[in-house]
Formats: structure tokens, C-alpha cells, sequence
């Protein structure tokens, strides 16, 4: 059995195509749904950059900078962030998958396929970010997808609100697709696959929140 994945009908036959998927013998032109991820997830990263998402804190600098250093560091930012988007691609997609793969066993093609739908779901949810900073100057961690704007009427601490900033309804919904789709194709013990993919998901949690807060302290202390 040959399978052409199809992400946006995918998501309405959830259940169908993870089955079909655990058929395939073949997968058809992977190749071609990475690549236009890949450069999917370049615009959408770049595209943020340029309009400033994310360069708060340089910009929070500008005064202490001449106009040609701060086009400089404008520019530099850019170029991170194209960089950033193909590392958030490479991560995703293929050492996430292997790190499954070690778990689970299953073949490694297959959980690529599963990835490239984690991936596109969150390429959206990145999308969606643009207007809600643009429009509404919400920040990342306080989306009203997010727990974050939650947990920042409860709590002054920037690393919680960072934590639970990127917990929000689209990285639920991811969890619970990998834990469908790893338990459909997957032998292991269905207890294994859901500690594996929740702990796997909240080491990533957690890593986002360090580094935000360490970038937060980090550049405050560049502009003194």
C-alpha cells in the first residue's frame, strides 16, 4: 500500500489516514511536503522578524545605539531568526522522530509523517501569533491560546508564566494526535507512550521558559 500524506485532510480523518498510515509500505514524495514545510516555516519566521516580533528587547536598546548599528543589529536579527526556523525544522522533524523512534519503534518514516503534521500545526499557531501582537500587543506567552495569560493573574513569576505560556490548546491538541498515532502503530505499553510523549513535551516546555527568561535577563543587562 503506497500513502500520499494530505495535511488539511487530514484533520478530518484523523483516525483514517494514522490507519492508512500504519498500512503504507510505501510513502510517497515525503520529500516534497518537507521542503514546502521547510520554506513555510522560513516565511513564517521571517516574516515575524521583520515586522519586529521577538526584537522587543533590541529595539528597547535603540537609544543606546547609532542608526547604522541598529539597522545592524536589525539585519542580524533577521538572518537568526531564518537560521532559528531551519533548526526548528531539522528539531521537529527528524531528531524528535528518532527520539520516538528509540521509544516506540516504529519505523522512523512514519513518525517523520507524524511530525510533519505536529509541525504544520505549529507553524499555524505562529501565524496566529502575528495579529495578536500586531493588533492586540500580546506577546507569545500571554496568547489567549496559551495557559500564560492564565497563569499571569496568579502568579509575578516571569518563569511560570513563560512555562505555561507555551502550554496552550494547539500543543494539547499535538499531544494528544501523538499519543493516538504512537499508540495505533506502536506494540510498546500504551502507560510508556503517554509518559514518554507528556515528558517529552514538558522538557520542551520547560527549555522554552529558561531560555525566554534567560534572554529577558540577559539583554536588560546588555542596555544598562
Amino acid at each position: 500500500m503506497t500513502y500520499s500524506i494530505q495535511i488539511i485532510k487530514l484533520f478530518f480523518a484523523v483516525d483514517d489516514h494514522i490507519f492508512r498510515i500504519k498500512q503504507a509500505e510505501v510513502i510517497k514524495n515525503p520529500w516534497k511536503i518537507i521542503t514546502l514545510l521547510g520554506l513555510f516555516s522560513v516565511l513564517v519566521f521571517t516574516w515575524m522578524s521583520v515586522i519586529g516580533i521577538g526584537s522587543s528587547l533590541i529595539s528597547n536598546g535603540a537609544v543606546l545605539l547609532d542608526p547604522a548599528e541598529y539597522e545592524l543589529q536589525k539585519f542580524w536579527f533577521i538572518i537568526g531568526r531564518v537560521i532559528y526556523s531551519l533548526l526548528f525544522v531539522l528539531f521537529i522533524l527528524f531528531l524528535s522522530s528518532l527520539l520516538f523512534y528509540w521509544v516506540t519503534k516504529v519505523p522512523y518514516k512514519k513518525l517523520v509523517l507524524m511530525q510533519v503534521v505536529v509541525l504544520f500545526v505549529m507553524l499555524i499557531e505562529r501565524l496566529l501569533w502575528i495579529p495578536l501582537v500586531v493588533y492586540a500587543g500580546l506577546d507569545w506567552y500571554v496568547s489567549p491560546f496559551s495557559f500564560g495569560i492564565m497563569a499571569s493573574y496568579i502568579t509575578d513569576i516571569s518563569f511560570l508564566i513563560y512555562f505555561f505560556g507555551a502550554i496552550s490548546i494547539f500543543q494539547i491538541w499535538i499531544i494528544g494526535f501523538q499519543i493516538k498515532f504512537l499508540c495505533k502503530l506502536s506494540a510498546i505499553h500504551k502507560g510508556w507512550i503517554w509518559s514518554t510523549v507528556i515528558l517529552f513535551h514538558v522538557i520542551l516546555w520547560t527549555l522554552t521558559a529558561v531560555l525566554a527568561y534567560a534572554d529577558v535577563h540577559l539583554m536588560n543587562r546588555w542596555f544598562e
